[in-house]
């Protein structure tokens, strides 16, 4: 590939170049090995554990909406011990950059998570602490829909010895507040965004189509709000690391991530359709940047904001 300089940096973590997975779309480990190094990727962040395990929703849990999905999965997971034991061994071999997501149904439920990976390897660099998830201790909305809420949730991750950045829902007019709860509750970045509230109905049955009714919108479609969260963060916060996230199916869309302010993104839904996408995304944004005289991807991060 031509000689760009790819490598970026969210908060203290220095990657080798700005492409990442999303959480929940590449297995709880190293499952796209057979399709590509795994060494190669800047990051790879893992499905979303609790400390407990966890069976999910009910099927059916994923449909077709267009040039996207919905997913109902629930967050089912082996929780963090058996992934320690099953899962992350198999990392440590691809040598992965990895970063790990937590989740939790109450505050209590991180308070734990973060004891159960104070003893995690070299190979895991961060941790995403992702709020976009049912607060059961507020049943009316999920973490990241409120500050204090959020605030809560990330305090437990102050001081841990890892950064964290904490993933926020596009679903709330609040999130540049939310965002700065996060910060301001020790987190180290914002994760930009999680899926988008939805749901399909079957026309011959007159039932809705995921066997927990609403689910969560994800690709191509979405990627207008991920890029408009991210410019707004940045605009609001910008010394904040970001890592954008939405609607990633080519190396043009990363690239406008990049440009609202991202310095790292995730891709999620291409990945079902081809389990190359991140390798063939990271040579597009490679060559994108060669053709347009980019010699670091840093030169590109919140560009479009202007001086």
């Amino acid at each position: 590939m031509p000689k760009v300089d790819l490598t970026t940096a969210i908060g203290p973590v220095g990657l080798k170049n700005p492409v990442m997975s999303a959480a929940g779309t590449s297995g709880h480990g190293a499952e796209l090995r057979q399709y590509m190094d795994l060494s190669e990727i800047g990051c790879l962040v893992v499905k979303s554990l609790a400390h407990f395990s966890w069976n999910g929703n009910p099927a059916p849990r994923i449909v077709g909406a267009g040039p996207g999905m919905l997913n109902s999965v629930g967050l089912q997971g082996p929780g963090i011990a058996n992934w320690k034991r099953d899962y992350l061994p198999g990392l440590v071999t691809a040598g992965a950059k990895v970063m790990i997501s937590v989740w939790g149904r109450t505050v209590e439920d991180f308070a734990l998570a973060r004891v159960a990976i104070e003893d995690l390897p070299d190979t895991v660099v961060a941790v995403e602490v992702n709020v976009s998830c049912p607060n059961l201790e507020d049943r009316s909305t999920m973490f990241a829909h409120s500050s204090g809420a959020t605030y809560d949730v990330l305090k437990q991750f102050e001081g841990f010895r890892l950064p964290t950045f904490a993933k926020l829902s596009p679903n709330t007019h609040q999130l540049v507040e939310v965002a700065q709860s996060a910060i301001d509750a020790g987190a180290t970045g914002i994760t930009l965004v999680n899926t988008i509230f939805g749901m399909r109905i079957d026309t011959r049955t007159r039932k809705p189509l995921l066997g927990a009714i609403r689910g969560g919108l994800s690709g191509v479609s979405i990627h207008p709000v991920a890029v408009r969260s991210v410019f707004d963060i940045y605009e609001a916060l910008p010394q904040v690391p970001i890592i954008g996230v939405g609607g990633v199916s080519t190396g043009l869309e990363a690239i406008e991530l990049i440009l609202a302010g991202a310095s790292a993104v995730e891709v999620g839904t291409a990945t079902f359709v081809e389990p190359r996408a991140m390798t063939r995304i990271l040579e597009e944004i490679n060559q994108w940047c060669d053709e347009n005289e980019v010699s670091s991807i840093s030169e590109l991060i919140g560009a479009s904001h202007g001086q």
